[in-house]
Formats: C-alpha cells, sequence, structure tokens
C-alpha cells in the first residue's frame, strides 16, 4: 500500500518559484555580487524544502515565507548600506 502524499511540499515548491523571481530581479537592484550571494541563499532554502519533502511537509511552507523575507530584508537593507 502506498502512503498518502502531502500536498504542502508542492505548496513549497510552488512558492519558492514565485519567490525566485523575485530573487531574479534583486540583480536589477543590488550589485551583482550581492544579488548573485542573495540567489546562493536561496538555492540552500530550496534544498531545505526538499530535503524535509518527506519528513516535514508542513513545514515546509513556511520555508517560502522565509525566503521572502530574507529577501526583502536584503533588497531593503542592502540598497540603503549599499546605497544603490
Amino acid at each position: 500500500m502506498r502512503d498518502r502524499v502531502s500536498p504542502w511540499p508542492f505548496a513549497a515548491l510552488v512558492g519558492m518559484t514565485g519567490v525566485l523571481f523575485l530573487y531574479g530581479v534583486a540583480f536589477g537592484v543590488l550589485p551583482w555580487w550581492a544579488a548573485l550571494l542573495l540567489l546562493a541563499v536561496w538555492a540552500a532554502l530550496l534544498a531545505v524544502v526538499l530535503r524535509w519533502f518527506r519528513t516535514r511537509p508542513r513545514a515546509t511552507v513556511l520555508v517560502p515565507v522565509l525566503a521572502l523575507a530574507v529577501w526583502f530584508a536584503a533588497v531593503v537593507g542592502g540598497s540603503r548600506v549599499l546605497g544603490s
């Protein structure tokens, strides 16, 4: 018998895809090295979603929210600090 697959990790992957668009827009707002660092953070958060896919399906939905908060803090804070 197969285990039921939770829909929450799929929702988290959709959220991560949506947030990826925002992370891509950061290349127009931040210096290239800061945007590249931010993209590496996104990739690490995607790895967390994929690792938690079966073990913590409900917790995966929080990762795109965290990714959005990290993006917002990086863009707003980076624009103020770096002056771009």
